[in-house]
């Protein structure tokens, strides 16, 4: 499925009507991967497609449905192999059954797509190998590693990630701030995460469209 602008993809974890409005100026289309397709049909959204393995589809579904049996993946991993679009904005995958969330941001960080999910506070998307945002003083900003991360450079936050070495057993960066209002960060193709509160979204989506 080809898209020439950014979809949202609806997941089957908690999404509130605040996320969907944050959202709902940055789409072209509406998918849903599995179960989610019931979140996006009460908030009165109806999804162009659905897909995965259908084990908690909605019944009285009537749109297209994209049905991939095998178990070796995730309903997110099999919507993400077919689905072709500058950016993937996410609801419905932070939040609820920890495996859940930890599958999904797990496939964030290996998928070439890009793609930001929209939680219930936060902004999780895949650190990019230069991120340029610009943001207010004292924004909360923080980088975790999902593997070894080392060589990062940043400016313009009050601690500095230069020259730290990172992973999930060992140090992270959690609740840093901004301390400029114009944030670089370099990261040399490695599985990081940046998490930023929602409310930053449209300076966030400046990342991965013009």
């Amino acid at each position: 499925m080809k898209f020439s602008a950014p979809v949202l993809l609806v997941g089957n974890g908690p999404v509130d009507s605040a996320a969907f409005k944050l959202a709902q100026p940055h789409y072209e289309a509406v998918l849903a991967a599995d179960g989610g397709a019931k979140a996006a049909l009460d908030h009165g959204l109806t999804p162009q497609a659905m897909i995965g393995d259908m084990d908690s589809a909605p019944a009285d579904f009537a749109g297209e449905t994209l049905r991939m049996p095998e178990q070796d993946t995730t309903d997110f991993e099999k919507c993400l192999s077919i689905i072709k679009a500058p950016l993937i904005l996410g609801v419905g995958f932070l939040g609820g059954r920890l495996d859940h969330e930890l599958a999904a941001l797990n496939a964030l960080v290996k998928t070439p797509n890009n793609i930001v999910f929209i939680g219930e506070e936060d902004l999780v998307f895949r650190l990019p190998d230069t991120t340029h945002l610009s943001l207010p003083l004292g924004t909360r900003l923080s980088i975790f590693p999902m593997g070894p991360v080392s060589g990062l450079q940043s400016s313009g936050l009050a601690w500095p990630l230069n020259a730290l070495s990172f992973a999930p057993n060992a140090n992270i960066s959690t609740s840093n701030h901004t301390s400029a209002t114009q944030i670089t960060i370099t990261n040399p193709s490695q599985p990081a995460l940046c998490i930023l509160p929602r409310i930053h979204l449209a300076a966030t989506l400046k990342l991965f469209i013009s």
